[in-house]
């Protein structure tokens, strides 16, 4: 067998002893910690999970780390290799205090780095940047080779990550993704919860979520546009909303307030409503009252209905966070015929037996307890839980509410238990389900099917100045009088800085559609190279018109059968690295779970070059109209309506195939022979 001593030399990119602290730093007390994550492995999976972790070491160390990685396995349920870590609290500096031999790859270590910032991270300590469980990487040797190869890397290389792990470098040309990253990609028969908990234990898969293991999560700001737009026209399709109308006095009920969820009560105050959202954890709820996205908290159900009234009878825009559970809010809400306009839920009941979704009659730090010592309890009360709420939510929507899915699983969480009537079409879960998702009523028709979704970018030099000039450039490129969607959009990005979105980096994010994206882009990149800003890096949600497929969220609007086939998001991925973005992601999973959707996202640095404005014009308009194309194929009007556009705005260039419509009379008469 080849020695150790001969791989070490063989790598000139590598930990090494001085890669390798002394001391395992101390964790700040204040700073959230992830719950155990519990699996079964047997005494050979054991070993193998540390031979794994250890990979990374040089072989003088191993004597000294496999007791401690062992450890971390059994008390925690992940080897993490804290001692790797480093010290103080990590965020996206600058991007000129960065090492590297080119601009993009130091624009891609500000961006891993925001991920990981105290303020933005949910558990930072285990690299968990939302979601529960979506992380940056496995573990910490993964986070610091990665920054090792990417201060490395040349315009002539890519740099290739599979679950966290940085295969190595590979030449290419400055043209070609300088990263390829996919995250927890299982073979089908083995592309479920049990088998992807085993291999994360393991060290050999990364629940990446959307833009934690992508690299471009933007804080709760990275939501918060998508929520606003979503409760509002929300409230203008099923609450009496005039067209150009806000939400003042009405009122909006949720829960969550984690990294995701976060957003809720900021976009409803953008929106002129009133929320209360339920949150069991003090301390999400307190991070959100520091960052000024709520207003206030109280603690019983009577006291938040009374402040909400108070505030929907002045018109007053604000944000209550009940501490307490979601089922007692609304039971009291039921039993008090207290009535509510929009009602949804953003737990995260991906990972509804994870610490996700917190049983009702118990305390989180009791939920946190179960979790290590007593999981069979805590899966039944979990269980008992989504029983009592599905139950309330029946209650109240036969009262006029209107309940929306937010595509956190919740719905699918409920049918998962055994509660068959939630299916809409009797049989099974494939299609839908008796309420809509946000996607299926809203955000999809709405948005998603005429290419509007969540563009965003960052200012890597760090300047707020930057960020603004950004916003004023990207203000002057919509026109309010094209769509309502446009004038929506122009109002929100005009107050955008007066809103005080941004938590971490410099960002922002604007939904726009194909056309937008691309001439926003384009203009960027221009100031970039006239010196009016710094770099900027593009992005977007992988939650977006051509990024995801999920029959439980993204696609749930379509309708031809093909919601469970995952040939977009694929797609668009590999479009995207053909055209040469510079970052590309493709994960198993996202909000809804392992197994449940395929999403794909990009990070595209603008250093001012033509090198860049070529790939602008050629990557931005396919990963949006890849996405349109898809829902007009499945007979969607609107989607239609955009590629006609679409083809007659292009002709000798793009071309989209357009479907003929068939009767329905006619098919009915051919079916009731």
């Amino acid at each position: 067998m080849m020695l150790n001593q001969e791989i070490f030399n063989a790598m000139t990119i590598k930990l090494t002893a001085t890669d390798i602290p002394l001391e395992i730093q101390k964790f700040d007390p204040k700073i959230r910690r992830a719950p155990k994550r519990v699996v079964h492995l047997e005494k050979d999976e054991i070993a193998l999970a540390l031979k794994n972790a250890l990979r990374y070491i040089p072989e003088e160390f191993h004597e000294m780390l496999a007791p401690e990685f062992l450890d971390e396995l059994k008390t925690y349920g992940r080897i993490y290799g804290y001692r790797f870590r480093p010290t103080g609290n990590i965020y996206g500096k600058p991007i000129f205090e960065y090492k590297g031999n080119c601009t993009d790859a130091k624009a891609i270590q500000v961006m891993i780095d925001n991920n990981l910032d105290f303020d933005i991270a949910l558990y930072p300590y285990e690299l968990v940047t939302y979601g529960e469980t979506g992380q940056v990487c496995q573990n910490w040797m993964q986070y610091r080779l990665i920054k090792k190869y990417l201060e490395n890397i040349t315009m002539d290389q890519t740099l290739v990550v599979a679950s966290g792990h940085p295969t190595g470098l590979f030449k290419s040309h400055p043209s070609a993704p300088r990263v390829i990253i996919t995250n927890a990609l299982m073979i089908g028969a083995f592309d479920d919860y049990d088998n992807w908990a085993r291999a994360a234990a393991l060290g050999v898969a990364n629940y990446g979520q959307m833009t934690a293991g992508g690299w471009m999560y933007i804080g709760p700001q990275g939501i918060v546009h998508g929520t606003y737009s979503t409760i509002l026209n929300a409230g203008r399709l099923f609450c009496g909303v005039p067209a150009d109308g806000d939400l003042r006095g009405k009122l909006f009920v949720t829960s969550g307030l984690g990294g995701m969820s976060g957003a809720q009560g900021k976009a409803t105050v953008i929106a002129k409503g009133v929320s209360i959202i339920a949150e069991v954890d003090l301390s999400r709820i307190q991070t959100r009252l520091e960052q000024g996205w709520i207003n206030k908290f109280l603690s019983t159900p009577a006291e938040v209905f009374t402040l909400a009234k108070e505030k929907m009878n002045s018109k007053t825009p604000y944000a209550i966070a009940y501490h307490g559970n979601i089922v007692d809010l609304l039971e009291y809400a039921d039993k008090n015929n207290i009535h509510i306009d929009l009602l949804s839920d953003q737990t995260s009941c991906h990972a509804v037996y994870d610490g996700g979704y917190c049983p009702v009659g118990i305390t989180f730090e009791e939920r946190t307890r179960l979790l290590a010592e007593d999981r069979k309890t805590f899966r039944k009360l979990v269980d008992e839980t989504l029983e009592r709420h599905y139950n309330v939510i029946k209650s109240l929507t036969s009262k006029g509410v209107y309940f929306f899915d937010y595509g956190n699983s919740f719905l699918k969480s409920i049918y998962d238990i055994g509660i068959k009537e939630i299916s809409k079409n009797g049989r099974d879960d494939k299609g839908g389900f008796i309420f809509p998702s946000y996607v299926e009523d809203i955000l999809g028709p709405e948005l998603f099917d005429y290419g509007y979704g969540p563009f965003r970018w960052v200012c890597l030099s760090g300047k707020k100045e930057d960020l603004l000039k950004t916003d004023a450039a990207a203000l002057e490129l919509v026109d309010p009088n094209r769509r309502y969607q446009d004038r929506d959009n122009y109002v929100w990005i005009k107050d955008a800085d007066e809103n005080g979105l941004v938590v971490g980096t410099q960002a922002r994010i604007f939904y726009q559609d194909a056309m937008s994206r691309t001439a926003i882009a384009l203009k960027f990149n221009d100031m970039v190279r006239k010196g009016e800003i710094g770099p900027v890096m593009l992005g977007r949600d992988h939650h977006d018109v051509s990024g995801t497929d999920s029959p439980f969220r993204e696609t749930s609007n379509i309708k031809d059968g093909s919601n469970i086939m995952a040939d977009m998001a694929t797609q668009c991925f590999a479009g995207n690295a053909a055209r040469g973005m510079t970052m590309i992601a493709l994960h198993n999973g996202g909000g809804v779970g392992i197994g449940k959707s395929i999403n794909g996202g990009f990070g595209m640095v603008l250093d001012g070059s033509k090198r860049v404005d070529e790939i602008l014009s050629t990557a931005m308009p396919w990963d949006v109209m890849g996405g349109v194309a898809r829902r007009a194929w499945a007979r969607n009007p609107h989607s239609i309506e955009t590629v006609i556009e679409f083809n007659n705005n292009n002709l000798g260039t793009d071309h989209i195939t357009l479907p003929y419509i068939a009767s329905e009379d006619l098919i009915n008469k051919l079916l009731d022979k």
